[in-house]
C-alpha cells in the first residue's frame, strides 16, 4: 500500500510533494545528522588507534600542523586535497582520540588533544609531530 503524502497525511520526512513541511524536515534531519560528532573520551582513547591514526602521512600532516595548539579551519591546513579525502581522515583522526572538532555554522575547527594525549601517553606527541632532521 502506498504511503500518503501531501494534505492527506505521510510523515514528510524524505521532502516529496510535502511542500515545505517536507524541506523543513529534511534539512530538520540534515543538521541533526551533521551535527552529532563522535569524540572518544579520555578512558576510551586506546595507544594503537591513536598510533594507526597517526600512521598515515597525511593524518601526521595535519597532526603536525595542529602541534602548536592553534585552533585551525578544516580548509586552510591542506587546500589541496579534495575534501571528501580530508573528511576521511579527520573523521579517523577524532575517532582515535587524537583531535577534537567543534562546528561553528558551516565550517569545522580542528584542534590536537595535546593534554590529553600528553597525560595518557607522555612524550608520544613530542617524538611524534617533530620533524627527524633531513626529511625535507
Amino acid at each position: 500500500m502506498p504511503v500518503k503524502r501531501g494534505k492527506e497525511g505521510g510523515h514528510g520526512l524524505r521532502g516529496s510533494g510535502n511542500g515545505a513541511r517536507g524541506r523543513l524536515c529534511t534539512r530538520i534531519a540534515y543538521y541533526w545528522r551533521m551535527a552529532a560528532l563522535h569524540h572518544p573520551d579520555i578512558d576510551d582513547i586506546e595507544l594503537v588507534y591513536v598510533l594507526a591514526a597517526l600512521g598515515h602521512p597525511a593524518r601526521l600532516q595535519i597532526a603536525r600542523a595542529l602541534a602548536d595548539g592553534v585552533e585551525r579551519y578544516c580548509g586552510e591546513i591542506m587546500p589541496d586535497v579534495p575534501k571528501s579525502s580530508m573528511t576521511h581522515h579527520w573523521r579517523a583522526l577524532r575517532e582515535s582520540g587524537v583531535i577534537r572538532q567543534r562546528r561553528a555554522g558551516r565550517k569545522l575547527y580542528l584542534t590536537l588533544r595535546r593534554d590529553e594525549l600528553d597525560a595518557l601517553f607522555p612524550g608520544l606527541l613530542d617524538i611524534v609531530l617533530t620533524e627527524p632532521v633531513g626529511t625535507r
